[in-house]
């Protein structure tokens, strides 16, 4: 793909095997390999070019990268904003993973990092994340598993947990209540892309002794307008507090 890629003008099978010093018969078995991936495709005139899977993948690239950036500018506002640790993750699978943190001030020892993957059950970026996909699709994903219990709090029953999905669903917001460390709550909000899906989501992680009822509504009140403009930097067409 890269030869194809770096010719200026669409080669011929011919010429792509001598170019690349391999069998004429092994590079047409590769192209039929690839063109039936849509990672290539070979015209009418037998000249081999680039198939559209690769421009899905590179505009997929493109979203991932916008998001990330933008994640990590999001996040640093927003602490701007709460001086608390403000996280951005996205779902992988069961797990939430972790594409920005930028910390505030106060003292918060969080077991995450940039990279850094736990179970979605037990955190609210990853109840957000969960209770935003279909529903058969949310269902099919947890049915039948062990949800890990990372602290007293932790929900490990599935219907208890739908429950606190649907919760999350009707108030626009996830909370973690010593689910995933303990001492330390999180208030999170959806982020969307430019088709109005919920890519991923943003959170504050505040000590447990800080977070009363008060200081949760007003953290949810900021944290769901970090999420609106991050949304609207990636392009969402709806306003997130129409969700509420």
């Amino acid at each position: 793909m890269s030869f194809v890629a770096a010719s200026t003008q669409p080669p011929r099978v011919p010429a792509i095997a001598k170019s690349l010093g391999i069998p004429r018969n092994t590079t047409y078995e590769l192209v039929g390999t690839l063109c039936a991936a849509d990672c290539l495709e070979v015209s009418p005139d037998g000249t081999v070019r680039l198939g559209f899977r690769l421009f899905e993948l590179g505009s997929a690239y493109g979203k991932s990268v916008d998001l990330i950036r933008e994640a990590h500018e999001a996040a640093r506002e927003l602490v701007v904003r709460c001086n608390e640790t403000c996280h951005v993750a996205r779902l992988d699978g069961r797990e939430v993973i972790y594409l920005a943190k930028e910390e505030g001030n106060q003292f918060v020892r969080m077991a995450s990092s940039v990279g850094h993957r736990l179970p979605a059950h037990g955190t609210a970026v990853g109840k957000l994340l969960l209770a935003h996909l279909p529903r058969p699709e949310m269902v099919r994903l947890l049915a039948g598993v062990t949800l890990e219990k990372m602290t007293p709090n932790t929900i490990t029953d599935l219907e208890e947990l739908i429950r606190e999905l649907d919760r999350t669903l009707a108030q626009g917001y996830a909370t973690d209540h010593e689910e995933s460390t303990p001492a330390v709550r999180c208030v999170g909000a959806p982020i969307r892309d430019r088709s109005g899906d919920v890519v991923a989501a943003i959170s504050v992680s505040v000590l447990a002794t800080n977070m009363g009822a008060r200081r949760e509504v007003e953290l949810a009140r900021l944290v769901m307008e970090a999420a609106e403009r991050l949304s609207n930097r990636l392009g969402s067409p709806r306003r997130l507090g129409a969700d509420l």
